[in-house]
């Protein structure tokens, strides 16, 4: 396993959740070299891109659904990102993954991430 993403949950409407995703592995020895994102897929629906991060944590990016809610962050040192996700909504509600562009040129395309993690669910109950 090289990245694996924890912290999913079951939250009300208006609360917080945080998430973390940990590289191991030649994922981790290598992970400062990366651009990392986090991308979310609901039942019955396609995995859609919710936020990114540069390979030394600058030009965060945004999908305009969460855009002021969520904030993305990483600690290279830790090998180590992180979603911070605030004001929750029920649209929300999703399977979250994180996913590595090895190549360091990620967009908010899924096709353009290489490595990911196994996913954590996240339930805003209303």
């Amino acid at each position: 396993v090289q990245l694996q993403a924890f912290g999913g949950g079951l939250v009300l409407a208006g609360g917080s959740l945080g998430l973390s995703c940990t590289a191991s592995g030649r994922a981790f020895n290598r992970f400062s070299n990366y651009r990392m994102a986090w991308f979310r897929q609901a039942p019955g629906k396609e995995r859609d891109f919710v936020a990114a991060i540069s390979w030394l944590g600058g030009n965060p990016y945004y999908a305009h659904s969460v855009r002021g809610r969520f904030t993305i962050s990483r600690d290279n040192a830790k090998g180590t990102m992180y979603l911070q996700m605030d004001s929750l909504k029920p649209e929300d509600t999703a399977v979250y993954f994180c996913a590595a562009a090895t190549d360091g040129l990620g967009t908010s395309k899924p096709g353009d991430y290489n490595l990911w993690g196994q996913g954590t669910q996240v339930t805003v109950s209303s």
